[in-house]
């Protein structure tokens, strides 16, 4: 008999299945492709030694999440890996702006914004566990005092204009490209918010890759389900609530918005707030097997496997008027782009001098042109030649992403636009903003806090809340240890006997 039943095997949705298990419930997992993982996935595109990351591939949020870390990665073969620079940014006639892990070298690089940047990013690195705290949690709590610490001095207006403080055009290139990782309006407090997050991270724990790709976190995941009893069932499209399996206790539902609403019988209020949900930009994504190196006129930037390209020049300016003509649905002739290089990082991913290497786009939503030509002219602006390297390409539209997977709805990566309320009040304002107007039923996708990015907290937060609606109260810390006495209780209080891992 099933005790639970979880709709979408994302990492949230993995995360919800998995808190669940550990709590003792009996779990099944449904998911629409015949493949688990979602934004997790790798694959072979063309050729079959060389994996690509068709979503995700950059994880700068695993070595901090409280779910990442408790599946214990490393323990289970998977090992992070880290490039010297989390991120670089090639300016036209200029050196590269270069954010090292180191924060000594990255300061050295900046001139006169060295001090600055040391000034903006130093107490986060100080206070990283509280900020960490306060991003991921439900952001429906005080915040940590330590948390408030670090931030307080960073929030005047000045502060969130592209790191107002910030003079030199590396400081200012440095800063607007990691917030644009928000994508949306340029400046912005979210954005602010995003900057101050992953810019400090890329000093503490880097931005890392898991060796041999994505889809080894998704199946460390899926791992430990079964090893507690879980079951999947792939290649199953869910259309109806109706259809999945009778007696279940709990439905967690790791899907977006617009499916919640297709799939689930939602009363009328609930139906009419849902529908004011807005998405964001869409992301559209090229896929490039290259051989040997990209040939970047600053050769600093094969040390980073993440890169951003930015206009002509590559300016903060360039950045902002890009992303905010995006967020605005119009189309801007020299996106905002991210590009991944996993070799940098885990020289396992280049095999025989073969190296996958993708970058997207951030467009409007819907977008369905083919990014392939945008994206390859800006990459050959900093790295002439690379056109050259290339042995196999394709290029895949905002549209045709949001068709691989529902939840990137208009090829919306983040379910959902990331504004400053929207970002509280995801789906919609509601004190528990997991649990559906519908008996045992939950959503746990990004839609819901903390938001979008690989940590598995939105899967784990409406897992625990299902816990203690079922439970009456449940402690974090206990489920993520897995197998505490008091997690184990769940189950038997559903009259299931604890499961033991195999």
């Amino acid at each position: 008999m099933t005790d639970a039943v979880v709709v979408g095997s994302g990492p949230n949705g993995l995360a919800a299945a998995l808190t669940l298990a550990r709590a003792g419930l009996r779990v099944e997992v449904f998911e629409a492709h015949e493949r688990i993982g979602g934004g997790l996935r790798s694959e072979p595109l063309f050729d079959s030694e060389v994996l690509h990351d068709i979503c995700a591939a950059v994880h700068p949020m695993a070595p901090v999440s409280p779910f990442m870390k408790s599946l214990a990665l490393e323990e289970h073969g998977v090992r992070m890996m880290r490039s010297p620079a989390a991120y670089g940014h090639p300016l036209l006639g200029r050196p590269a702006a270069m954010a090292w892990t180191d924060l000594e070298r990255t300061c050295a690089g900046l001139g006169k914004d060295g001090n600055r940047w040391r000034a903006l990013m130093r107490p986060l690195m100080e206070h990283s566990s509280a900020v960490v705290e306060l991003m991921l949690s439900t952001q429906r709590t005080l915040p940590p005092m330590r948390a408030l610490t670090a931030l307080a001095p960073l929030m005047p207006v000045h502060s969130l204009r592209l790191g107002g403080r910030l003079s030199t055009p590396e400081g200012r290139a440095l800063f607007a490209g990691v917030a644009a990782h928000g994508i949306g309006r340029l400046p912005s407090p979210t954005a602010a918010a995003v900057a101050f997050l992953l810019g400090h991270l890329a000093h503490t724990t880097g931005w890392p890759v898991p060796e041999g790709g994505s889809a080894a976190i998704a199946d460390v995941m899926a791992g430990q389900i079964q090893a507690l009893g879980g079951r999947f069932h792939t290649g199953v499209r869910v259309e109806s609530l109706d259809e999945l399996p009778a007696g279940r206790r709990v439905t967690m539902l790791d899907v977006s918005p617009r499916e919640l609403a297709r799939i689930a019988p939602l009363p009328a209020r609930y139906l009419r707030r849902l529908s004011g949900y807005r998405y964001g930009p869409g992301a559209a994504k090229a896929d490039f097997l290259v051989e040997g190196e990209i040939p970047w006129t600053d050769r600093r930037l094969s040390q980073a496997a993440t890169v951003h390209l930015a206009g002509v020049r590559g300016t903060a300016g360039e950045v902002a008027r890009a992303e905010t003509l995006t967020a605005k649905g119009l189309r801007a002739e020299h996106p905002y782009l991210i590009l991944v290089d996993p070799a940098a990082a885990d020289p396992t991913r280049a095999v025989r001098g073969r190296r996958p290497v993708w970058a997207y786009a951030h467009v409007p939503n819907g977008d369905t042109r083919n990014p392939l030509g945008t994206i390859r002219a800006a990459i050959e602006a900093h790295a002439p030649g690379f056109r050259d390297t290339v042995l196999a390409e394709r290029g895949v539209s905002a549209a045709e992403l949001g068709a691989y997977n529902t939840n990137y709805v208009g090829g919306d990566i983040g379910s959902g636009a990331m504004s400053l309320r929207q970002t509280l009040a995801r789906p919609v304002a509601r004190w528990n903003p997991y649990r559906i107007p519908l008996p045992g039923t939950w959503l746990c996708s990004s839609a819901t806090p903390p938001g979008p990015s690989v940590h598995g907290m939105c899967g784990h937060h409406a897992a625990m809340a299902a816990l203690r609606d079922l439970h009456g109260r449940a402690d974090s810390a206990d489920v993520l240890a897995g197998g505490d006495e008091e997690a184990s209780s769940f189950g038997a209080l559903l009259g299931r006997p604890p499961v033991s891992p195999s």
